[in-house]
């Protein structure tokens, strides 16, 4: 379906805010990556990168936008506030999938011809490990703690799964023929692999390292993505121009949509309400409602959109900038949590916290009259997932990332 050298563009969403989510999409053919408003479904830039771009990633609080080049071997470091490239990282040989970790330190990017992996420390933009995986890598993920990293190895049908902490392979797991994109449930628990030769999908339990369930797809599954509360899956199935989309809760496939020439690269909306695809042969993105499973927007692009391995960024509901809290003197433990979490300020007092989800809703709150310098939180009645705490000091107000597992 694809030759050794052919681009693995993927799509990936932002917004510093629920009014300004962000789409790049890298153009394969063209060197570039195009930018697109969300909001009112428009290009709004075209930025120059290397050669043959393939995948994009965008750091958690937005700030950044990693693109593989697989023909120079590099990734580029784009500042999203101005749009330009502000560092180039040279990594292994046809540097395809990429993924930043929820926390935003590191970026791991498969190197399809090395058949590596190589973790860039984003404070330094370097290198500082490469690890040896399965045959001609194209996808990865990383599990929402951070902790795990998955890697599918096309070349041999296995995902990689590797352990952070020590960078190395703790386990190798057999799905499908020639297994591509990748994607990790918002809780953990669950792994999709798109076999692109098998026409499935492998689940795998993120617990045991074992299938649990495969789902048969079209023909060609590459991109694969979840939605946010992690109830839908959406697959690109490159040689039927179509994308199924699956029910998690039961693995079966509910829906089948038609969509542009080749779709390769796919990404939900943060708030689920849309599902874009890219389409390599069309030069087009199509824009999914979630709710009808209609296509309601189709956005001419650059030449050669290619792929997309799921890589979810979030954003920051209404109004909420992220900023550095540790400078600041405060402190959120522990931090992923499994329900209860406390914050900390060593210099003030907390007068008013307020905990949102993806789409903006309030769902827990504190508010303190005469101020506090430590606050704890009870979100174990909520689903697992991320959410963004505002917090107001006397001196200043703050917004940070909570993930409960």
């Amino acid at each position: 379906m694809k030759k050794l050298f052919i681009a693995f563009a993927f799509v990936s969403i932002f917004g510093r805010n629920a009014n300004a989510q962000t789409a790049y999409i890298t153009n394969g053919n063209a060197y570039s990556v195009s930018v697109i408003d969300v909001a009112t479904n428009t290009i709004t830039d075209t930025i120059t990168v290397g050669a043959h771009p393939d995948g994009v990633s965008v750091s958690p609080d937005g700030s950044k936008v990693y693109i593989t080049n697989g023909g120079a071997n590099t990734v580029s470091v784009i500042n999203s506030s101005t749009n330009t490239v502000s560092a180039t990282i040279i990594v292994g040989a046809n540097p395809y999938g990429i993924a930043v970790s929820s926390d935003g330190i590191k970026v791991y990017v498969v190197n399809y011809t090395d058949s590596t992996l190589s973790v860039i420390n984003s404070a330094t933009n370097t290198v500082t490990a490469t690890i040896v995986v399965g045959y001609h890598p194209e996808g990865v993920a990383v599990s929402p703690d951070g902790n795990k990293v998955y890697v599918a190895n096309k070349g041999d049908g296995t995902v990689s799964v590797i352990n952070s902490s020590t960078n190395t392979v703790s386990v190798i797991i057999s799905v499908g023929t020639y297994p591509e994109g990748i994607a990790v449930s918002p809780d953990g628990n669950t792994v999709y692999v798109a076999n692109a030769s098998a026409s499935s999908v492998s689940v795998i339990n993120s617990s045991t390292n074992v299938v649990s369930a495969t789902i048969t797809v079209g023909n060609g599954p590459s991109g694969v993505s979840i939605s946010p509360d992690g109830s839908k899956l959406y697959v690109t199935n490159y040689s039927d121009n179509t994308v199924s989309v699956i029910n998690t809760a039961n693995n079966t496939v509910t829906a089948t949509i038609t969509v542009g020439d080749e779709p390769y690269g796919i990404s939900v909306s943060p708030d689920g309400s849309k599902v874009y695809v890219a389409n390599i042969s069309s030069n087009t993105v199509s824009v999914i409602n979630s709710a009808n499973n209609v296509v309601s927007a189709t956005i001419t692009i650059g030449n050669g959109p290619y792929a997309f391995g799921n890589f979810i960024s979030t954003y920051t509901p209404t109004g909420l900038a992220l900023l550095d809290i540790q400078a600041a003197g405060i402190s959120v433990y522990p931090n992923p949590t499994f329900g209860r979490f406390t914050i900390e300020v060593k210099n003030g007092c907390i007068n008013t916290i307020g905990v949102y989800n993806l789409i903006g809703e309030k769902v827990a709150a504190i508010s303190n009259s005469i101020g506090s310098t430590s606050n704890e939180i009870d979100l174990s009645a909520s689903p697992k997932g991320i959410y963004f705490a505002k917090i107001y000091s006397r001196e200043n107000f703050y917004t940070f990332k909570i993930i409960v597992q």
